[in-house]
């Protein structure tokens, strides 16, 4: 045991990302998140912004649920650097004692909330897919009833490769802390004109040997469409064969108006590039329709896509792990059948 006073520690916080004074829609994500976990303890969200120059975005972090935004505003602040911003976000928690604490699980926030928990000394639950309150053991052990804790954050995750999928608690330390990918929890519909109480903190920056000096940021120039946005997606795995016949699933995509996305192993096979990847090492996707052609439904797989409204699935092994979630599965050959596919909605669409 710590000697942590967990009855000191209150309130769902989210690490508020911005990048170039912008929020990354993943901390609305979070707030949308934190306002249910929060509704359920009887208690507020508060967003943490850290940066320079960044009070403007108050107003936006209020509109998607955060009750009380704590601004950490300063010169140092002006770009991420590890140490500055570790700094910042743990002396927020030793000052303002969050009961739960929410990042995302971006390049930033996977550097940055690691670093957090150790100083904070808790622990931490990263790439969770289900968050939710609930009683710690989710069994009571038999005799020792008195024991169990409750209104605890259970963070789920997959563990061992995605083969199995664990529930973690934190029920000695504080805060419990969990990061999150984009695209798994929802925004809610912003509240226009909202207003949030604002503190103003500054622990105070002292560069010390652990600030590093940003010599230059080149930003990389994606022409590849985001496959979060789209609605329709048209998904090929390894049993596509090669980069070429990925044309076959441009041709369908390009007929039903949506976008081309693929497995890992066409990653690693290097016939796409990794902005195009779903799955638990990809993307969290929640398309309208998913089409998934050729992919067999690895656990890895199924965590990136499983929310889609409706999954089709063409394969040409019945046996196929994806026909477990797929709405409508086509077992055959899918150098046949996607163009047959392709055709009839080229037909269709011209007649309408």
């Amino acid at each position: 045991m710590t000697g942590m006073n967990l009855d000191e520690y209150k309130g769902v916080f989210v690490f508020a990302q911005q990048v170039d004074n912008e929020i990354s829609s993943i901390a609305l994500e979070l707030l949308g998140k934190a306002k249910e976990l929060a509704g359920k303890l009887d208690t507020q969200v508060t967003a943490v912004l850290v940066g320079y120059e960044v009070k403007n975005l108050v107003d936006k972090l209020a509109e998607y649920g955060a009750d009380r935004v704590i601004v950490v505003d300063d010169s140092e602040l002006k770009d991420y650097r590890t140490e500055p911003y570790a700094h910042a976000l743990s002396s927020v928690i030793n000052e303002y004692k969050p009961d739960i604490m929410l990042v995302g699980a971006t390049a930033i926030g996977r550097d940055l909330a690691p670093r957090v928990s150790a100083r904070v000394k808790t622990g931490l639950t990263a790439d969770c897919t289900v968050l939710e309150i609930g009683d710690f053991p989710i069994n009571a052990v038999p005799g020792k009833e008195n024991e169990q804790k409750h209104n605890q954050l259970l963070m789920t995750r997959p563990a061992f490769g995605g083969n199995t999928i664990a529930t973690i608690a934190c029920p000695n330390n504080r805060p419990q802390m969990a990061t999150v990918r984009a695209g798994v929890m929802q925004k809610i519909e912003p509240v226009s004109g909202a207003k949030a109480e604002v503190i103003e903190y500054n622990p105070g920056f002292v560069p010390n040997d652990k600030y590093v000096e940003i010599m230059e940021i080149v930003k990389e120039v994606s022409d590849v469409v985001d496959i979060m946005d789209a609605k329709i997606l048209v998904s090929g795995g390894r049993g596509v064969g090669s980069a070429e016949n990925f044309k076959l699933l441009e041709d369908l995509a390009d007929a039903l108006g949506g976008t081309v996305s693929c497995s890992r192993a066409v990653v690693d096979n290097g016939w796409k590039p990794k902005e195009l990847q779903v799955g638990q090492t990809g993307k969290t996707v929640r398309p309208q329709v998913y089409f998934a052609i050729g992919i067999s439904g690895a656990i890895q797989h199924t965590a990136g896509m499983e929310e889609a409204d409706i999954i089709i699935a063409i394969n040409k092994d019945e046996t196929a792990p994806i026909f477990d979630v797929a709405d409508y599965g086509i077992v055959g050959d899918l150098n046949k059948i996607v163009p047959i596919l392709t055709e009839k909605i080229k037909a269709a669409t011209a007649e309408a």
